[in-house]
Parts: C-alpha cells; sequence; structure tokens
C-alpha cells in the first residue's frame, strides 16, 4: 500500500506496434564526438566515457514543449538513443547487443548558461540539464527492424536551418561500447534508455522554434518551442 497513488511510469511509443517501452533510467553521455568536445572548449579523448543522468519523467513525446524558466541560453543537443531490453552487470560485447531493444531519436535540451555557472564553481550542474521536458524523444524503432545503427546521418534544423549534421560512425565509442562501459559501474536493466553524444554545431533556441531531426534508419522527429513556462 502506497502512501499515495504512484504516477504512472514513463515510456516511449514504439514504432508501428500497440506496445510501449516502459523507461526506468535515462544515461546520458557527454563529449562523445570529437568536433563538439572542441566546440565546447574540450579536446576529446578515447579514454573511458562519462556521463550524467536526467529523470525518466523529462523524456517527453509532446509536438510542442514550453520553454523552460530560469535560463536565457537554452540549446539542442541531437543524439542517437538506445533503448535496452535487458541488462546486468559486467556485459560482455554479445550481451552488450542482445540487450538492445531499440534505437530513438531524442534532444538533449540544455540551459547552457546554468550548467556553466554551476560547472565553474565547482557545484553539480543538474540544474542546466533536468527540467520538465528537458530530453524530447521521437518513437522507439525495435531493433528487428533496424538492424545495428552503426552509421549514417544525423541531423537537426531549426526553422529549416541546418545547425547540427554528423555521422553516427563519429560517435569516440559506440553504443556497444557504452553498454558495457556502465555496465561495470552499476547493475543496467530493461527500460534503460542511453543519449549517446551529440555532433557540433550545438547553437542556441528561443521560443517559437521549429526543431526537425533526422537520422538514417528512425522517422523523422519534431518538436516546437512554446513560451516560457513562467509566462502568466
Amino acid at each position: 500500500m502506497y502512501l499515495f497513488e504512484p504516477q504512472a511510469r514513463p515510456a516511449l511509443t514504439v514504432h508501428n506496434d500497440e506496445r510501449l517501452f516502459p523507461i526506468r533510467q535515462v544515461y546520458c553521455i557527454g563529449r562523445n564526438y570529437e568536433d563538439h568536445a572542441r566546440e565546447m572548449g574540450f579536446e576529446a579523448t578515447p579514454e573511458a566515457p562519462f556521463y550524467f543522468l536526467k529523470p525518466a519523467q523529462s523524456v517527453s513525446q509532446a509536438t510542442e514543449i514550453p520553454f523552460p524558466p530560469g535560463t536565457e541560453k537554452l540549446q539542442h543537443e541531437v543524439e542517437l538513443v538506445v533503448a535496452l531490453r535487458s541488462g546486468g552487470h559486467g556485459l560482455n560485447v554479445e550481451q552488450a547487443r542482445e540487450s538492445i531493444a531499440g534505437y530513438a531519436l531524442g534532444l538533449d535540451l540544455t540551459r547552457r548558461d546554468l550548467q556553466k555557472i554551476n560547472r565553474d564553481q565547482g557545484r553539480p550542474w543538474e540544474i542546466g540539464k533536468v527540467f520538465d521536458h528537458a530530453a524530447p524523444c521521437g518513437p522507439l524503432h525495435l531493433i528487428e527492424q533496424t538492424g545495428l545503427l552503426t552509421e549514417g546521418p544525423i541531423s537537426l534544423t531549426v526553422n529549416g536551418e541546418t545547425r547540427q549534421s554528423g555521422d553516427l560512425n563519429q560517435m569516440i565509442h559506440g553504443a556497444i561500447e557504452l553498454i558495457q562501459f556502465l555496465s561495470t559501474l552499476q547493475t543496467l536493466q530493461a527500460g534503460d534508455l542511453i543519449f549517446t553524444g551529440t555532433p557540433a554545431g550545438v547553437s542556441d533556441l528561443k521560443p517559437g522554434d521549429q526543431l526537425h531531426a533526422q537520422c538514417q534508419g528512425l522517422s523523422d522527429f519534431k518538436v516546437a518551442l512554446g513560451i516560457s513556462s513562467e509566462a502568466p
């Protein structure tokens, strides 16, 4: 018995399927494209990846989301999202491959000004990454239909202008390697999502912007930014 009725578990729709993918945990990999690491002022290295978390409730499939409060520098990061149907600890290559349920397109939205202020002060910077609708996501495509996605163009346009354009083969650490790495640090489980990093071209957004993400093998994903949620 609960003190109050718990909310329904967040879930992704599945392309051409009536079932839903229940979301457990959301891992976000940082600086996994060399060109993006450079534009952020860092050197990309082949050393172990690093990651941060977003709450499952931040994943949104709404076609319009509010501009988040507290920021004057909201930025977009288009990413391939890997969804897991199984998990475990210390997975080998084959186990990591078998754990993949499928893929989706996602946006890691970031309040960059708040992130930078807190990072520069040595504080945790979840405030820059965690807010309502911080992880818009398209439908999940099952791996039985897509096969392993290891290469192919990924891009984002804003109001029809190309902002980001890259290829999945430019990732420093591929999806299977990321799954293996994460499984050495904690037990992965079915329902986990992994945002695999973003190519260069990250830039500012404003209310009213229309975002259009594309990746070879996946459905296009569109989302519009409404007015600020601070507005009356």
